[in-house]
């Protein structure tokens, strides 16, 4: 039986679906932390621990991505506001869902989470620290929500399957986070197949995390996310050996020292943060020509000066956002491209992304996530 139930989001204007507690088994899940969890499943209310998971709860939630949502983080309009703009005019009335602060920021209102009666909290595992000194994991339990750790950003090349297989459970979605895992694995091997065949030379490859974000230059990947990624595509990520974590920072001397075949910088419209930034606006639906002229004044810093990369033209920018999502092969589509054109000339990652949304995602798809200072690519 299914019934209307009033939950504190009905404050903001609108009511949720609740399932009888009948139709709802408790179960032990391990998330990506290793810590094991008792969740009543299928679960019906979720708070989204930023805003952004909305990347695969809709992969798995199609027809309704946010039937389940009751309360997610704030920071989804900002840090990608061309998507959430298409979300708030196919579903509008996820203005009235309740917002909040991070946990890393100390912004997170426990009260707020509470009074949303969630069935679970799905956080990032970055914000796992914070989680954990603040004591949120206890205070949580005591009122009976459980709190799952998901990873796509920390080690997202090793967690983007489990992640997705325990929201797959959560869920009672394990058919569609299988038929996901499987287009995304069938995806990679375009590419890593072809690679493993042709043993091709690797060039070696800067990756510069939010160029433009700031005047600071240069922050880039370690042996993970993008910079896990750029080995996937055949390159060799120049920061693996400097960085020795996921995130850090290079010195603009060690960029012209190194001096890499291959410069890919990351970016997103970021006009919420940084206004009027020099930030290279790739995403849904971007203007390409612009963000092509953003990223042509970015290889005008010192750090590139002289370096072969701008020399050839082989600059370019991606979508920032594929390092938090569970959509990392295009990604690595798109850079084997760029790495080794003449190996994949054939490969298609626009198709591959179509693909993707007319598959799993509610929004249509709309080009823009890259661009290339090569003429030819």
């Amino acid at each position: 039986m299914r019934f209307f139930n009033k939950v504190a989001a009905a404050a903001a204007g609108f009511y949720v679906l609740v399932s009888s507690a009948a139709f709802a088994d408790a179960v032990k899940v391990t998330d990506v932390t290793g810590r094991e969890v008792e969740v009543n499943v299928p679960v019906e209310h979720v708070i989204l621990g930023e805003g952004r998971q909305i990347y695969f709860v809709g992969a798995l939630d199609k027809d309704e991505p946010f039937k389940r949502v009751v309360g997610w983080r704030d920071d989804l309009a900002k840090a990608d506001p061309e998507t959430y703009a298409a979300y708030l005019e196919k579903y509008p009335d996820i203005a009235k869902l309740p917002a909040f602060g991070g946990m890393k920021d100390g912004t997170f209102d426990i009260e707020q989470a509470v009074a949303l009666k969630p069935d679970v909290m799905l956080m990032n595992v970055d914000a796992k620290t914070a989680t954990e000194e603040a004591g949120y994991i206890e205070k949580l339990e005591k009122v009976g929500i459980p709190l799952v750790y998901v990873d796509f950003r920390e080690k997202p090349m090793e967690n983007t399957e489990p992640s997705m297989r325990l929201i797959g459970k959560l869920f009672g979605k394990e058919d569609k986070a299988e038929e996901f895992i499987r287009f995304r694995a069938d995806s990679i091997a375009k590419v890593t197949d072809v690679l493993a065949k042709a043993d091709p030379k690797k060039p070696l490859v800067f990756m510069e995390r939010a160029g433009g974000y700031s005047d600071d230059c240069c922050m880039s990947f370690g042996n993970e996310n993008f910079g896990k990624m750029v080995e996937f595509a055949g390159g060799v990520n120049m920061a693996k050996e400097i960085i020795p974590g996921t995130f850090g920072t290079v010195n603009p001397e060690q960029v012209i020292a190194s001096d890499p075949d291959q410069i890919i910088i990351t970016g997103g419209n970021w006009e919420g943060y940084v206004p009027g930034g020099a930030w290279v606006g790739v995403g849904y639906g971007a203007d390409e020509k612009e963000a092509r002229r953003k990223l042509e004044g970015l290889t005008k810093r010192p750090a590139f000066t002289g370096v072969k990369a701008v020399k050839d033209g082989n600059v370019h920018a991606i979508w920032h956002q594929f390092y938090n999502n569970p959509y990392q092969f295009v990604a690595i589509q798109q850079m084997a491209k760029w790495l080794h054109p003449d190996l994949f000339k054939d490969l298609d990652p626009e198709a591959t992304f179509k693909e993707l949304h007319e598959r799993f995602l509610p929004l249509p798809y709309k080009s823009g996530y890259f661009v290339s200072l090569n003429a030819s690519q």
